[in-house]
């Protein structure tokens, strides 16, 4: 009785949280006052709450701030030594006759590059180049970053490193053979709907804003006339993908291979002070670009450590309203995928795990089908929520507004989910 009275408690304080949210709430104070409530009414014990919510989460948090500090230092670099305004001024000249086509071509290399790459540093790396081509040839920036983010969430069914963190939950499922088959169903239905989504909106394409635009989200640093960037250099933004896909590099030498290329081909090193003053600025203001997300994610990673110290709550809920028939359990699951977002009930790595452990351990069901059904849902929230962590990113390289990524993104991927998640009864069910 007490546990579903505190899984009812953490879900009224999770409506109230995204309430606050929708009304355009600061994101980093209202997770960390929902990682002390979940504490509090999850009854964890004081000295768990000092060091499983708020010490570890954030001190293991730190390879990944490394890899978003080198991400971000690799954008400034493309940006200030001429590169990303150089692609962005070349993609133009080929959009403005066809944008829409030009956008179309982005989100599907987007989605190719990450079959294989992962991770926010690669998504930092790749989208400082990728958003600024979409912007160029007239996009809005709230367009932009939607279909950029869904295109980045569509590979994830087949992207081995995201599969095997969520293997976890249910270790006897397969990568492989029908799940294959599967994943570029979905990957596909994803894909078509974003593309779709830029085809909606393509009556808001204008090309007399793309300056303006590219000067908001700071890609107009130095103009392609001032630099003379050599064709080679347009391969820059793929090295770290490349080094990643070919040598399985880690992305820290990838990323610091890639940006020291950009010096070398944009004539950086011609000149020692040259050299020591242009990484002096970039790398000043790479880590000021980054430092509000920082503290936003250490704020993040808090609650999830409440969120999944407070799983075993939703237990006795789950197990009294889940259905036991599988197409109905897969439809209820597409329906409800929203409750994914903001690390719900339905996000494995959020409160969702209590669902992953209840649905494993009721024992009704293979891995191989749950695995896919939840899976589902949380690459909804991959796609568009505000707390994952390239999407924050995200949202302040480009300056949108969260409620905007939101209305675009939640509708789109809805859809999605509940076509895919009919996908996951044919093939698995």
């Amino acid at each position: 009785m007490g546990s579903t009275i505190s899984a009812v408690l953490l879900l009224l304080t999770f409506v109230g949280f995204i309430y606050y949210i929708v009304k355009g709430g600061n994101l980093m104070i209202g997770f960390f006052i929902m990682a002390i409530l979940w504490a509090v009414i999850g009854q964890v014990p004081a000295s768990q709450v000092i060091q499983k919510v708020f010490a570890d989460p954030a001190l293991n948090y730190g390879p990944t701030i490394i890899y978003i500090i080198f991400g971000s230092w690799f954008g400034r670099v493309l940006v200030d030594s001429g590169i990303a305004p150089a692609i962005s001024e070349a993609t133009n000249k080929v959009g403005k006759k066809q944008p829409v086509l030009a956008v179309m071509l982005v989100i599907i290399v987007t989605a190719f590059i990450f079959v294989s790459a992962y991770g926010v540093g690669s998504v930092i790396a790749i989208g400082v180049i990728l958003l600024p081509i979409m912007l160029s040839v007239g996009l809005p920036r709230d367009i932009a970053l939607s279909a950029f983010s869904m295109a980045i969430g569509a590979p994830m069914y087949l992207n081995v490193v995201l599969y095997n963190q969520i293997k976890a939950f249910f270790p006897r499922a397969e990568y492989g053979g029908k799940y294959l088959v599967f994943g570029v169903c979905a990957t596909l239905v994803q894909l078509v709907a974003v593309m779709g989504f830029v085809f909606w909106h393509r009556k808001r394409i204008d090309a007399s804003k793309a300056n303006e635009n590219l000067k908001i989200i700071g890609a107009e640093t130095q103009a392609v006339a001032d630099v003379k960037v050599p064709k080679l250099a347009f391969i820059v933004p793929i090295v770290p993908v490349m080094m990643n896909m070919l040598f399985k590099w880690d992305a820290i030498p990838a990323l610091t291979l890639a940006t020291l290329l950009a010096m070398g081909l944009t004539g950086k090193f011609k000149g020692y002070q040259k050299f020591v003053d242009f990484l002096n600025s970039t790398i000043k203001q790479a880590i000021s670009d980054i430092a509000g997300l920082i503290m936003f994610l250490m704020a993040l990673i808090m609650f999830s450590g409440a969120a999944s110290m407070d799983a075993v709550r939703f237990r006795p809920l789950f197990e009294a309203v889940l259905p036991h028939n599988m197409l109905i359990l897969a439809l209820a699951f597409g329906v409800l995928a929203p409750l994914a977002m903001f690390r719900g009930p339905f996000h494995v790595w959020g409160a969702g795990a209590a669902t992953a452990a209840v649905l494993s351990g009721l024992g009704l069901f293979s891995d191989g089908f749950l695995l896919p059904l939840l899976y589902v849902p949380t690459l909804m929230a991959v796609s568009t929520d505000i707390t994952q962590s390239w999407n924050v990113w995200g949202l302040n390289y480009m300056k949108v507004s969260t409620k905007a990524f939101l209305k675009h993104g939640v509708p789109v991927m809805w859809v999605v989910s509940i076509i895919n998640e009919v996908l996951v009864y044919l093939f698995f069910g």
